[in-house]
């Protein structure tokens, strides 16, 4: 069991230094007593929603955790206390993390001011290291106490060994199900306040991004958190969870395809592999932790190339740190359908395929949407025609990103699965996600330098501190779309690993999801449409808050006297309200479809139906949320590329066509793209632990007709 006590302390050692940055970071200067007011509304403002959210999600665990518990032939109190365990170390995380970088914003607007970029980065990369270890942190650290609760380890009866780690994926449904709340409502509320923001004070009153006059600005600035900070977070824990627990489950059902097979020797090698999982986890962690003083040391001048040295370092750190892991256990296994048997070697080259397919899907991201490169330089200057140009190329440049990082997932399913079968697809999406620490902690860093330059806007600081402050933020934009695109990539990652355990587990073989079966194709259809219908809902959803936003700024820039002139203050609070309640109300029914969705389909039509349904999900969603992320992130970069100076700069024709462009694109990489990640996983998941129940089920009111 050395491998639970390395994971272990591992989680305990990223904790320890969140507990170091937290201390850093709070030791800072926040500055004026105006920027201490404009940060301590944003803090308010993100621990409202937050406390509002919580509460939401919480009678939706309780309930569902109930019905489990009922349900005690299929599920019992073990699997719910583990999927309660799993809802609340994503919102531990997510609490955490937002709260250091809702103080960590002001700092970095006061260093920038007095000490320059370097002290200015290493304030924002340490408030999102807060948010980055604390993620891989507690969801290792949640994993171990469940195999130590449980006793997985000191279980040698081949059926109550199967049982045990059976309840252990419910930890990942309760992990999935809050972070499809977090990423739907985080990103329902920001976008809509940002939309609001934009349309009325930059395009129609003509004042600047984060202008203080604009009453939607405080709320803008409180979804930048609550959105890209907790929200992204309860995603990639999600993620990280889910590859690592479809990885263990694999690992049994290689060796007992269908779960009726396991031998006190299977289990020896079960056993083993999930050390090897759970060591390489702890690797990963400290490469991690390596790769963010490695930003915080080498920072000067060029943020971007420290924070994407940091991450280099990091993957590499890990490949070799996999490689001594794998190779000193000298684990292997025999996989009971085929007689394969798959050695260590099989095991790492599985694992460095989901890494290095993980580099090359964030190259790609950066690729399209960063300002150093063609396409978006392409986009900005298509933007001088107006914007409806601009918004087409803005989608045709997402939908043409897609190829790339789809093709790195199929190269990277087919060796993985050359080299250690069914097993080996698992260990590649645990591979990409290994090093989500570093990931975590370079994309949260974005959100804490948007409200920087924000809070330098709103205090009215000198224009050099703006200079410094967006070139931080335009950093955090190119490292934001690596993280959306690595998080896209995961997401395929942990439901194609996800999905193939799922297959193991109710025995379905592959010539069972044949395009003749009508089952099939029924559940290919149903799943196809399910991204193009909660897009549509949450596209919806935006709309509607937004709408309700740009009439409340309207109403305040008439109805306030002197608001225009700078001698009254807008009331902020009501539009906070505004963002809050429309958030928590559209993030309901796309929720309850993703989770419904599963059970329906598998109670009426069966296993084989819900299977495709899956896959017919992965594949359509996997591609609308790379076009979504790309495609939004590549139009706010086009803007910012203007407002540089570019085709006229700031104030120009282009400019207020980027500025729709960017309005467009920003629900669909902040809000719709990253919930649609979830979509796909959470529908995986809930499969996963329904195995029992289906099994026995069997599309028995199919049947019935």
């Amino acid at each position: 069991m050395g491998g639970l006590y390395l994971g272990l302390g591992a989680g305990l050692l990223a904790m320890l230094i969140v507990v170091i940055f937290i201390k850093s970071v709070l030791s800072k200067e926040e500055g004026s007593d105006v920027m201490k007011k404009i940060a301590r509304q944003i803090q308010i403002g993100a621990a409202a929603f937050l406390r509002r959210e919580y509460i939401y999600i919480s009678v939706v665990v309780i309930v569902i955790a109930v019905i489990m518990i009922a349900a005690k032939k299929y599920f019992g109190f073990g699997s719910a206390i583990s999927f309660v365990w799993g809802a609340f170390v994503s919102a531990s995380a997510g609490a955490i993390g937002m709260t250091m970088t809702t103080r960590a914003n002001v700092r970095t607007t006061y260093a920038a001011s007095k000490k320059g970029m370097r002290s200015a980065l290493n304030i924002a990369i340490s408030g999102g290291a807060v948010m980055g270890l604390s993620v891989v942190g507690i969801a290792l650290i949640g994993l171990v106490i469940l195999l130590f609760a449980f006793r997985v380890f000191g279980e040698n009866d081949p059926a109550m060994f199967v049982k045990k780690l059976g309840t252990i994926n419910a930890y990942a449904m309760g992990a999935s199900l809050f972070a499809l709340f977090a990423r739907a409502g985080g990103g329902i509320y920001t976008k809509g306040a940002d939309m609001g923001a934009d349309l009325v004070g930059k395009v129609e009153a003509g004042i600047p991004e984060d202008d203080p006059r604009n009453p939607a600005v405080i709320a803008d600035n409180v979804g930048d958190n609550v959105g890209d900070t907790a929200g992204l977070g309860a995603d990639l824990l999600e993620s990280y969870v889910e590859s690592m627990i479809a990885s263990m489950v694999l690992a049994a059902t290689t060796v007992s395809y269908g779960m009726t097979r396991l031998t006190a020797e299977n289990i020896v090698m079960v056993k083993d592999i999930i050390q090897m999982i759970i060591s390489i986890a702890a690797a990963g962690i400290f490469s991690s932790i390596l790769g963010v003083f490695y930003v915080k040391l080498s920072a000067r001048k060029n943020p971007q190339s420290a924070l994407l040295g940091g991450t280099y370092i990091a993957s590499v750190l890990t490949i070799i740190f996999s490689a001594l892991i794998i190779n000193s256990l000298g684990v292997s296994i025999v996989e009971e359908s085929t007689g394969n048997v798959y050695g260590k070697w099989g095991f790492f080259w599985s694992i460095v395929s989901g890494i290095i397919s993980g580099i090359i899907i964030g190259f790609v991201s950066e690729y399209y949407t960063s300002s150093r490169f063609k396409p978006v330089q392409k986009l900005a200057e298509s933007c001088e025609t107006g914007p409806a140009i601009g918004v087409v190329g803005g989608i045709s440049l997402g939908l043409k990103s897609a190829f790339l990082p789809v093709i790195a997932i199929v190269f990277a399913i087919i060796i993985s699965n050359s080299q250690a079968g069914m097993l080996g697809v698992g260990l590649a999406s645990f591979g990409m996600l290994v090093t989500t620490g570093m990931i975590v902690s370079v994309d949260s860093y974005g959100p804490v330098a948007d409200n920087a330059g924000g809070i330098a806007e709103m205090a009215g600081l000198p224009e050099n501190v703006r200079e410094i402050t967006d070139e931080l933020d335009a950093v955090g934009n190119t490292t934001a779309a690596i993280g959306k695109g690595f998080a896209i990539g995961s997401a395929a990652y942990a439901a194609l690993g996800l999905l193939t355990a799922y297959l193991s587990s109710t025995g379905i073989k592959m010539e069972d999801l044949a395009l003749s079966s009508i089952k099939v194709m029924a559940g290919l259809l149903m799943g196809g449409m399910l991204p193009f219908l909660i897009s549509s809902l949450l596209f919806e959803a935006v709309e509607k808050e937004a709408f309700k936003m740009v009439e409340e700024v309207r109403r305040q820039f008439r109805e306030i006297k002197g608001l225009m002139e700078g001698k009254a203050e807008p009331d902020s609070r009501t539009c906070v309200d505004i963002a809050t309640k429309s958030a928590l109300h559209g993030m309901m029914l796309p929720g309850g479809i993703a989770i419904l969705t599963p059970i329906v389909v598998g109670v009426i039509f069966g296993p084989i139906t819900l299977a495709a349904t899956l896959v017919g999900a992965i594949v359509t969603g996997i591609i609308i949320g790379i076009q979504y992320a790309n495609s939004g992130g590549g139009m706010d970069n086009a803007k910012k590329y203007i407002e540089e100076g570019n085709f006229g700069g700031k104030g120009s024709e282009a400019h207020k066509a980027s500025v729709v462009g960017d309005t467009v694109g920003d629900p669909m990489k902040d809000t719709v793209g990253p919930s649609i990640n979830i979509l796909i996983k959470l529908m995986s998941v809930i499969s996963l632990v329904m195995v029992p129940f289906l099994r026995e089920l069997n599309g028995l009111i199919w049947r019935l007709f």
